[in-house]
């Protein structure tokens, strides 16, 4: 039986060809685009996965208040959190510290080889989160002092194989580790992936005094990630309330001291990568709002594809409608009927489905330039991509194929027989009702993709306050840095200046296009009391930092060389004046401040500026003269010959630092970088909401063929008494029209809720336009017109004669 339909669906397919054409196509790309982006969404939402206690590990985040507000919000915590609490709590079974150190260098005959992701991290490490071990004791990789586990691919970069338990591995020419194990490289889907783990007990042997405090009884020390290990019975929010006494005991009167507050937070392991977006992250994070909303667009996309075989079907009623009277009348029953034209509808989806994955293939390259991802054909081989394709299939054969089943083999055969086959207001409505949905998702997507795109473009070309352009930045060196570092560095700037092609350099802890790291608390006037201690954002700068970066004075001077009290001065931006009290910039220079004991005077006052992106609002920011600083080095160039320079810069960077890798990137490009997520977020969203938008005009096809089969004969008649070309397809125009501009009417509120609450999350937006809505409806409508035209046109050129006969 089952053969037998599946037969006659074939035959009618390839007797309309055209049809099956439209109907293959459009659920094809439904379902294509439908599966790339829960590739995409389920990459995202794997997120440590592949830790087996996943579900009972949690970080330790941090809230800092000052005067009672919330000032900033960190991954990293005091270093004593970790061993705190889990003396004093004991739901708490283990706990993980980690702390980054930056960049560090080895050598292999005597050529320095740079590893980028170093921590020093607990033994715990290795119990806690699953990193399989290659090599090594598990319970003892990172007892000792001076003990180091290398990442698989690092282990092989530096030694050519796996097998270095034992060996020693020299860091920065200035420690000597010795390599306790190997683990395999982290999964892409996690957000720690060290290259190297150093002992924490050589970090708490380094940083421990002759008294013996050190970190593990430092509260007012930041920078320490701290992991928990849950037993399995504990309570999270249970766990988090116990914090509070542990921190009140060991803080309270500091905190009371500084007018300042700390409150602690559990941040369950599998949030983190899409809902963390802290100061400190040991790695990138994504948007959890993005990847639902994405979600969102695929269902819609593959529910418009659906939608369209429905219109297409229900428009093909007429033409089927005969063949149903006569299978009734030679004694089929309903259920029969209905079973055949499922089977029509799940040869049709397993059609597209077949040249869905066909297009998947090929674009899974492009995608993943677009999306930032990398998806590969091995998802072919993972069981939730069979599992989509199933489910697709399953509910696409249903959900299209199941009404106009029940309407087909709905029609009576002695109304059928004798020519009285008519629509219902109901089908017709429900059909429109369809096609004003099509359109009313397609529109909330080109509506979002506009707002995204003048969002994005609004902070490329907004004025940052200082210039970047033509900078070339050099990190820092990492071996040799001692007390004859600022006599190098100085030296190194000279011979620099020397090049025809480099205009200024300057030495700075931190470059813009990144969140500044150092973060000082307890900064007041000297005659303000400690209820006034507020924090700041620190950079470290050296004497031509505001020359070589161009930043405006309000008030007051930049240092210089020619005041030999610089050493003791600062300069704050507009809104760090502001957050100590003044209103007129001109009104703070001169006054002194207290920087964690010591006083400094307020020379100078800069315009504020975007250290980061427009995303971010103004910080206050306290520029340091520290003419010794290590952190980046800014190299002014002219924009001729930048290869020339590069070179230039790194033959005098090896005279001077040997032993050091010589890395530099270009600042606008890594300040541009801040901005990928976003464009890579508004180049996906367009490429989907294009891809809607193709659906839903194949849907509105299959209207206009439905409306034009129906209204043959009125268009004929209509001719016959004189009417024009012109004026017929206005007739057919006008009812498009009219459901375009019902689907607009429901998209805006929605798209204006919705891009309103996006634009939320940027400090620095632009207002939504009226243009926003008026011109992806004015998009939208072209295009329809355009879709319809081809039925529109044809039926109103034809015959009236012929037209007369139809029916």
């Amino acid at each position: 039986m089952l053969r037998s339909y599946f037969k006659i669906a074939w035959r009618n397919m390839m007797r309309h060809k055209a049809y099956a054409a439209i109907n293959v196509l459009g659920l094809a790309i439904g379902i294509a685009a439908c599966l790339l982006i829960l590739q995409y969404v389920s990459f995202e939402l794997s997120y440590e996965n592949f830790q087996v206690n996943k579900d009972r590990v949690y970080r330790v985040q941090q809230d800092r208040y000052d005067n009672g507000k919330l000032s900033t919000q960190w991954a990293a915590g005091a270093f004593a959190v970790g061993n705190s609490f889990k003396d004093a709590i004991p739901e708490i079974e283990d706990y993980v510290k980690v702390v980054g150190t930056g960049r560090v260098t080895t050598e292999i005959a005597n050529q320095p080889i740079k590893i980028e992701k170093v921590f020093f991290a607990t033994n715990s490490f290795f119990s806690v989160f699953t990193y399989p071990l290659l090599g090594g004791n598990k319970a003892k990789v990172l007892d000792e002092p001076f003990t180091a586990a290398l990442s698989e691919t690092t282990a092989k970069k530096i030694f050519g194989t796996t097998n270095v338990v034992g060996k020693p591995l020299a860091i920065n020419r200035n420690s000597n580790f010795t390599i306790t194990a190997v683990y395999k490289d982290a999964p892409a889907n996690t957000q720690l992936k060290p290259d190297l783990l150093l002992s924490y007990a050589t970090f708490k042997k380094l940083n421990t005094d002759s008294s013996g405090n050190g970190p593990e009884t430092a509260w007012m020390w930041d920078g320490c990630l701290t992991y928990l290990l849950l037993k399995p019975t504990a309570d999270p929010a249970v766990v988090e309330k116990k914090f509070v006494p542990v921190v009140d005991k060991f803080t309270a009167q500091d905190m009371k001291n500084y007018n300042a507050g700390v409150i602690y937070h559990l941040q369950s392991l599998k949030d983190i990568h899409l809902y963390s977006h802290y100061m400190m992250e040991p790695g990138e994070t994504g948007d959890g709002k993005t990847v639902y909303l994405l979600l969102g667009i695929a269902f819609f996309i593959v529910i418009i594809a659906w939608v369209n075989y429905i219109n297409l079907a229900t428009a093909r009623a007429i033409t089927r409608a005969r063949e149903v009277g006569v299978r009734k009348a030679i004694g089929s029953q309903r259920k029969q009927l209905v079973l055949q034209f499922l089977s029509e509808s799940a040869l049709l989806n397993g059609l597209a489905l077949l040249l869905a994955v066909i297009i998947v293939l090929v674009a899974i390259p492009g995608f993943n330039n677009i999306s930032g991802q990398q998806l590969s054909f091995t998802l072919f081989a993972k069981a939730d991509f069979w599992l989509g394709l199933v489910t697709l299939f399953t509910i696409g054969v249903f959900f299209s194929g199941l009404y106009p089943a029940f309407v087909l083999s709905g029609f009576k055969p002695i109304d059928v027989l004798k020519g009285k086959l008519g629509t219902t207001r109901q089908g017709a409505l429900l059909r429109k009702s369809l096609v004003v949905f099509q359109f009313a998702a397609s529109l909330f997507l080109l509506i979002g993709t506009v707002t995204v795109y003048q969002q994005i473009q609004y902070m490329r070309k907004q004025s940052l306050g200082l210039n970047i352009a033509q900078t070339l930045v050099v990190p820092s060196p990492v071996v040799g840095i001692d007390s004859t570092f600022l006599q190098k560095i100085t030296a190194f700037k000279q011979e620099l200046q020397k090049q025809s092609a480099i205009k200024n350099i300057t030495v700075s802890t931190s470059i813009p296009g990144e969140a500044v790291g150092w973060n000082a608390g307890g900064i007041k006037l000297i005659e303000q009391d400690e209820s006034k201690q507020k924090q700041y954002r620190v950079i470290g700068v050296d004497y031509d930092y505001m020359g070589t970066y161009g930043l405006k004075m309000i008030a007051g001077r930049a240092f210089s060389k020619d005041f030999g009290s610089d050493k003791n001065s600062v300069i704050f931006n507009r809104k760090g004046v502001e957050q100590l009290g003044f209103n007129n910039p001109q009104d703070a220079v001169g006054k002194k401040i207290d920087f964690w004991g010591d006083q400094y005077t307020i020379e100078g006052v800069a315009e504020n500026f975007h250290q980061q992106s427009l995303r971010e609002a103004y910080e206050p920011l306290i520029l340091r003269l520290m003419p010794d600083v290590n952190g980046y080095i800014s190299v002014k160039t002219t924009a001729a010959n930048a290869a020339q320079t590069i070179n230039g810069v790194k033959a005098e960077w090896a005279k001077f630092f040997p032993g050091n890798t010589f890395e530099y990137f270009f600042l606008d490009d890594h300040f541009d970088a801040q901005y990928k997520a976003d464009q890579r977020f508004g180049q996906v969203f367009t490429l989907f909401t294009s891809l809607a938008i193709l659906v839903a005009c194949l849907g509105l096809f299959g209207l206009a063929s439905f409306t034009t089969l129906q209204r043959t004969k009125e268009i004929g008649i209509r001719k016959v008494l004189g009417a024009s070309v012109s004026t017929i397809l206005r007739l057919l125009f006008k009812e498009f029209a009219l459901l375009l501009l019902i689907a607009f009417v429901i998209a805006v509120p929605v798209a204006w809720l919705s891009t309103s609450k996006w634009l939320q999350d940027y400090a620095f937006r632009i207002d939504i336009h009226w243009s926003f809505f008026v011109l992806p409806f004015v998009v939208i409508i072209a295009i329809a017109l355009l879709t319809v035209s081809f039925q529109s046109i044809k039926a109103a050129l034809a015959n009236p004669v012929k037209s007369l006969r139809t029916e």
